[in-house]
C-alpha cells in the first residue's frame, strides 16, 4: 500500500492497484476495507506505529537538529511517503482524524527531548510548553519544503534548532498565563448603595407645591 500511495498519490490509489501489487485478489481487500478511504485511514494509522525513537545527542540543540534532519530527508525523498500521507489526509474526515492522531502521538513521543533538556538545566527553571517548542523547531522545514517548495537547505535543520533553543532560553515557550480580568467599571445606572451613598432624590416639581 505504501509504495502504491507514494507512486500514485491518494487520488490515483485504487483497490485493484493495491491488490495487484500485493499479489492478492481485490475481494480480499474489500473484506477488510470497504473502500479506498478505509484503506487510507489504516495506512495513516500504521505510519504512526513505526518503531522510531527520538534522537539523543546530549543537548537540546543537537536533538532538534537531528530531528529536523530526519524530517528534511523524509520530505525531499522522491517519492516522499511523508508528503503522500499529508495529501491523503484530505481524502476524508476519517483520514484527517487519523492524521491528527498520528501527529499527536509523534509530538508526545518527542516531548522527551524537552524533558531531558530541562533535566540538564538547558531550559528556564519556570518550565516550557514542550509541544510549542517542538512545533517552533520543526515548522520551518514544512514551510520551506512543503508550502514554498524551495530547494532543500542543508543548513536549515540546524538554524531552526538554534533559533528555537535561543527563544526557549529567553522564555518564549514558558507556561501560559491565565488572562487577568480587568476591573469592571461601575455604570451610572447602577444603584449607589454599593458605595455607601443613598439613592439620589429628585427635587419636587414646582407645580406640586
Amino acid at each position: 500500500m505504501r509504495a502504491e500511495l507514494e507512486e500514485n498519490g491518494h487520488e490515483g490509489l485504487t483497490m485493484e492497484g493495491v491488490a495487484a501489487r500485493a499479489g492478492v485478489h481485490r475481494t480480499t481487500l474489500y473484506r477488510r476495507w470497504r473502500d479506498v478511504g478505509g484503506l487510507l485511514v489504516d495506512l495513516i494509522a500504521s505510519a504512526g506505529e513505526i518503531d522510531w525513537q527520538p534522537p539523543d545527542t546530549g543537548s537540546l540543540r543537537g536533538d532538534l537538529t537531528a530531528l529536523n534532519q530526519e524530517i528534511q530527508e523524509s520530505l525531499v525523498a522522491r517519492p516522499s511517503f511523508a508528503v503522500a500521507l499529508m495529501a491523503a489526509s484530505f481524502h476524508s474526515e476519517e483520514a484527517a482524524r487519523a492524521q491528527t492522531r498520528m501527529w499527536d502521538d509523534r509530538y508526545a513521543q518527542c516531548e522527551v527531548l524537552v524533558e531531558r533538556a530541562a533535566a540538564r538545566g538547558e531550559l528556564p527553571s519556570g518550565g516550557v510548553e514542550a509541544r510549542a517548542l517542538l512545533i517552533a523547531a520543526t515548522a520551518p522545514l514544512y514551510h520551506q519544503l512543503v508550502l514554498l517548495r524551495t530547494e532543500p537547505d542543508p543548513h536549515l535543520p540546524e538554524q531552526a534548532a538554534r533559533a528555537t533553543v535561543l527563544a526557549a532560553g529567553a522564555g518564549a515557550f514558558g507556561p501560559r498565563e491565565e488572562p487577568r480580568e480587568e476591573p469592571r467599571e461601575e455604570s451610572e445606572d447602577e444603584p449607589r448603595e454599593k458605595s455607601g451613598e443613598g439613592p439620589r432624590e429628585e427635587p419636587p416639581d414646582e407645580g406640586d407645591a
